[in-house]
């Protein structure tokens, strides 16, 4: 018959050994993603490519700046979007190796020691009392791994819609570009109606043309609570060079609903309605740009606040 002591030994043996039938698959890249079976875990690149890809579309953004009177907004959103997923693709991935190592280490050590490690064989040496302590911190383990086992197949899934979104992202810009490309007589003409201005002296280096727009959109749709034009501040675009505006519906970063909803919303109407007349290149209003050089409103990436994402103003901005 056997004695407490050599019945919990053995106990405490089978619950490392569990612990090892969770972590040993992990070193060969394999996890279960349920109690019933396990399933493959196959290693998603995180940049096959992309990141060479992004950097030529970049290049061909910034050429495409310059000839195409500068600050292509709608662009530069697609830019953004791309290479935040990315960013967040690649951040995935990295949490995935890191998970997946720290398994396939601690799976290889209680390999290499016959599937008893040194904590093990401490606790399987002690006396009936201190065992009874060491078995539950081998059930702690255990729960442990399993967890991070469960949790390598969650970035599994969430890498590969990350890498998914990235690609979309991508082919996404891709288009904005090709679809300018394809516009580029008609952007040409107005670049050549529209001649770069040079800043102003005593105007806050707002350019005349931006100075003539602000004036008329005042007169025709005003008063606004403040319109605000140069600053070189967060992500300043047009509004470093004074070629923008920003006529404010709201103060103190509260989104403009009910009449002071419509009060923007004609605004902008007016703007692209005026626009060939008054020479203005886009009109962004409610996280939504409306570009001159591509006709119609295009939905814009989440900024992550009420102003960033244009719900409080009206930002208008002139070749």
């Amino acid at each position: 018959m056997e004695s407490p002591t050599s019945t919990l030994r053995r106990r405490t043996r089978r619950t490392a050994l569990a612990v090892l039938a969770i972590a040993l698959p992990l070193a060969c890249t394999a996890a279960p993603s349920s109690a019933a079976a396990p399933r493959s875990l196959p290693a998603l690149p995180s940049d096959p490519g992309d990141s060479g890809k992004f950097a030529k579309l970049n290049a061909q953004i910034n050429k495409l700046d310059k000839a195409y009177g500068g600050d292509l907004a709608k662009l530069k959103d697609a830019q953004y979007a791309a290479k935040k997923a990315l960013q967040k693709s690649q951040s995935l991935q990295n949490n995935l190796d890191e998970a997946r190592s720290l398994v396939a280490q601690m799976a290889a050590t209680q390999y290499m020691t016959d599937g008893q490690g040194p904590t093990i064989s401490m606790l399987a040496a002690g006396n009936p009392s201190d065992m009874l302590s060491g078995y539950s911190i081998i059930e702690h383990l255990a729960q442990n791994k399993t967890a991070k086992v469960a949790q390598i197949g969650k970035l599994v899934d969430e890498q590969a819609t990350a890498h998914d979104q990235a690609q979309k992202k991508i082919t996404e810009l891709q288009k904005e570009i090709k679809d300018l490309l394809a516009q580029k007589k008609r952007v040409e003409a107005l670049v050549k109606k529209y001649k770069p201005q040079s800043p102003s002296v005593g105007m806050g280096g707002v350019t005349p043309r931006m100075a003539h727009v602000k004036t008329v959109i005042d007169q025709e749709m005003g008063p606004f609570p403040t319109i605000g034009c140069v600053r070189s501040t967060g992500d300043p675009q047009d509004h470093g060079t004074g070629h923008a505006c920003d006529f404010m519906i709201t103060t103190g970063g509260v989104m403009a609903t009910g009449a002071a909803q419509a009060h923007g919303d004609a605004t902008a109407a007016y703007a692209i309605a005026h626009a060939s007349a008054l020479g203005i290149k886009y009109i962004i209003w409610r996280q939504r740009i409306y570009d001159l050089r591509s006709p119609g409103w295009r939905a814009m990436e989440n900024r992550g606040g009420v102003t960033a994402n244009h719900y409080d103003h009206v930002h208008i901005s002139v070749f």
